[in-house]
């Protein structure tokens, strides 16, 4: 099953489809959010308590091979690890490079973010 995503631009809005997500009994530990610019992510998930994209999720094989990937093939590769198609992590790439924040859910069938 193919994740769920929306693109934020707003981190106000961001933090309020998170509120929104939990409130409705999405699990925390399906709740992602990820950007290119990892200041700004850290700040948007502490903010917002959801989860990265990181060894645990991935593998811890997979974590060791992106240290040494430049950013854009680390964040495919992320985006592919947790069910997107190449295409599809192709094109989220380039708009988390325009500088927004992906919001991504998991394990869920019928769900609106």
């Amino acid at each position: 099953m193919e994740p769920k995503f929306k693109i934020y631009h707003n981190d106000d809005q961001l933090s309020e489809a998170v509120d929104k997500l939990r409130n409705d009994g999405i699990p925390d530990d399906d709740i992602y959010i990820l950007s290119i610019d990892n200041d700004h992510d850290r700040r948007a998930r502490k903010e917002t308590d959801a989860n990265k994209i990181g060894a645990k999720v991935i593998g811890v094989s997979t974590a060791l091979k992106n240290v040494f990937k430049g950013k854009g093939d680390t964040i495919r590769s992320k985006l592919n690890e947790i069910g997107f198609d190449k295409s599809k992590s192709e094109q989220l790439k380039v708009e988390l490079d325009k500088g927004k924040t992906l919001l991504v859910v998991t394990n869920q069938e019928s769900i609106d973010i």
